[in-house]
């Protein structure tokens, strides 16, 4: 491959079977290129810095998932009507970002919503999927046991609410003791933040930018964690709400089917990519 060629692409290899589970399952996995970084970026709700060193591939909207390997026919995969909701492609759409360093995975979404609906009342802090959120489900290292969320699976959850509620940076987390945790993100491991209505086009419009520390994260889920290189395999799945003032709303899952690992897609941190190159004519 030339070294200009940026590597965000997607590979279908197999996946695994879960034993004594019911649900059918894919017996797929998606194959994810992450990048490197090479150059620090402030965490500011400004993805410029380092968006196109990142890995990303394209625009995901409930047209697209309807078409992948592991969309279950509208399940969960699906948006909800409240009334007076509009065309689906404009109900909610995203491009994700995912990159790495020596401390930290680093995480950005660029969103297009039509309700920014936080509020869940009288739910538990823990109850991100409430809420407008974009969860990064990540398992490192990547196995091939097949667990319904357990030791070395994560998910760093952050809450699109502007007022940054002690939830808003949620860590949903398993050990070798504990099959689920649910806690803050340690605040001396995270930092994120927000932008709404960045394109002026509507107030529930966001972008999420995060970065995550591994150490105390990643290691705390699993002792068999090392500190990252390249070609070391984790486990990666984005689930992103948006209940629309509904008790539950809707979710995209992307690259998996919810809390079995074993179809989480393979996130493979490689070296650092080059921007796309732009060819004169």
């Amino acid at each position: 491959m030339n070294k200009r060629t940026a590597c965000f692409f997607l590979l279908i290899v197999p996946a695994y079977f879960a034993i004594g589970q019911d649900a059918p399952r894919p017996t797929e996995t998606v194959k994810i290129l992450v990048p490197q970084l090479e150059l620090t970026p402030e965490i500011d709700g400004q993805l410029s810095e380092w968006k196109d060193f990142a890995f990303t591939d394209g625009i995901w909207d409930i047209y697209r998932l309807r078409h992948t390997f592991w969309y279950d026919g509208g399940r969960r995969n699906r948006l909800t009507d409240h009334g007076n909701e509009p065309h689906p492609e404009n109900d909610l759409q995203a491009r994700y970002y995912v990159a790495w360093d020596s401390e930290y995975l680093y995480f950005g979404a660029e969103v297009k919503d039509n309700v920014n609906d936080v509020d869940a009342p009288g739910n538990e802090p823990q109850a991100w999927y409430l809420r407008d959120s974009i969860c990064f489900f990540v398992e490192a290292p990547r196995d091939e046991a097949p667990e319904y969320f357990g030791h070395g699976d994560n998910a760093f959850c952050f809450v699109a609410d502007a007022t940054r509620p002690d939830y808003a940076a949620w860590w949903r987390h398993g050990t070798a003791t504990e099959r689920q945790l649910e806690e803050p993100i340690p605040a001396e491991a995270v930092s994120y933040a927000f932008e709404f209505d960045p394109w002026g086009t509507g107030e529930a419009d966001f972008i999420l930018e995060a970065k995550v520390q591994m150490a105390p994260t990643l290691g705390v889920s699993d002792s068999r964690w090392t500190p990252p290189n390249v070609g070391d395999v984790y486990g990666l799945e984005i689930v992103h709400c948006d209940p629309d003032g509904g008790p539950y709303g809707g979710h995209f899952m992307i690259y998996g089917t919810g809390d079995d690992d074993a179809t989480w897609g393979r996130m493979i941190l490689t070296g650092p990519q080059t921007p796309i190159e732009r060819r004169a004519e």
